[in-house]
């Protein structure tokens, strides 16, 4: 990112007047693939609305009917160039389904800015011009290196990871960097067995409350678990429901919701990775704006692999319900 991009995006974070380089309001669109009953994406609006008002920008955020559903995300993202906005921000959680409504933007002069998921081939595989998110792999590398400090130090090991849309690249690249660290745990302790199996867990807590649930009975020895969202919290549960103990079956997951912070604090979570909503709704909008005014182009920006733990809870609370975590 340049020093002018980082200047006048800072001002903007800051609450500083941006300099009125173009006299017509930037009109941007945030589509998504969440529904507006996804509690994860509500920290994104929020970084948008503010974003959007802090540069003075007319915008409009859409999400999809059924949380993960690639038809209607793509019919909103046709819907939304049919309005010509000056910038096009949204998630790409498939490589293909994408590609042509994206390449046709680009093509119409309209600005687009991948963010929360992009193409596992970036920009070598779709037309978006930048990404605003969490390096998925290097996440769930990270998250499984550190949720292996609390494997017991004898006996199997019986790992479970929860992907929660299969196919998904969110999902597959999570998974894939959670089971990069375990063949590497295990290559390093070759006379420890472990068994790592993934299921498919769901989208709907419930859902992976109730398929979890089925795994426990099938192994009761199960030693950890890993939710590719937040659902370990709908799993966290199920142990107490179950009368299991917090830590008795290690957990960790992705994104902090209210429901993820209370069970950090419960002891029945041990580590969860935040990526970082707030700024993936935010910094978009201060590239589309410096795009549309200044003729800059986007950058990629990697959100983070912030872990957290039980012991950030408390602090972790109020920023929480405030919709900033």
């Amino acid at each position: 990112m340049t020093s002018v991009v980082r200047a006048l995006a800072f001002a903007a974070i800051c609450g500083v007047s941006l300099p009125a380089l173009a006299q017509e309001e930037p009109k941007l669109v945030l589509a998504i693939h969440g529904s507006a009953t996804n509690s994860f994406f509500q920290a994104v609006r929020l970084g948008f609305e503010d974003a959007c008002a802090k540069v003075g920008a007319d915008c409009q955020m859409l999400f999809a009917q059924t949380d993960g559903s690639i038809p209607e995300h793509v019919a909103n993202l046709e819907t939304a160039i049919s309005r010509a906005p000056d910038a096009l921000i949204t998630t790409i959680i498939d490589d293909r389904a994408y590609d042509e409504v994206l390449a046709r933007a680009r093509e119409s002069g309209i600005t687009v800015i991948a963010t929360n998921v992009d193409d596992t081939e970036g920009a070598r595989g779709n037309a978006r011009q930048a990404f605003v998110g969490q390096d998925f792999v290097a996440a769930g590398y990270e998250l499984a290196r550190d949720l292996s400090r609390h494997f017991p130090a004898e006996g199997p090991l019986t790992v479970l990871i929860g992907v929660s849309l299969p196919g998904a690249n969110f999902a597959e690249k999570r998974a894939a960097g959670i089971e990069k660290f375990l063949a590497d745990y295990q290559a390093a302790n070759p006379d420890r067995a472990m068994t790592v199996r993934r299921i498919d867990s769901g989208i709907d807590p419930a859902v992976t409350a109730e398929r979890v649930g089925s795994a426990l009975t099938a192994d009761p020895g199960l030693t950890a678990y890993f939710d590719i969202v937040n659902n370990n919290s709908a799993v966290a549960r199920i142990l107490r429901d179950r009368g299991i103990g917090a830590g008795q079956v290690l957990l960790a997951g992705f994104d902090l919701v209210p429901q993820v912070v209370q069970e950090l604090q419960s002891g029945y979570i041990q580590v969860q990775v935040d990526q970082q909503p707030y700024m993936q709704g935010f910094l978009p909008v201060a590239m589309a704006y410096l795009a549309h005014t200044a003729g800059l182009s986007p950058a990629d920006v990697n959100t983070g692999n912030a872990l957290v733990y039980p012991q950030d809870a408390e602090a972790l609370l109020a920023l929480s319900r405030e919709g900033l975590r």
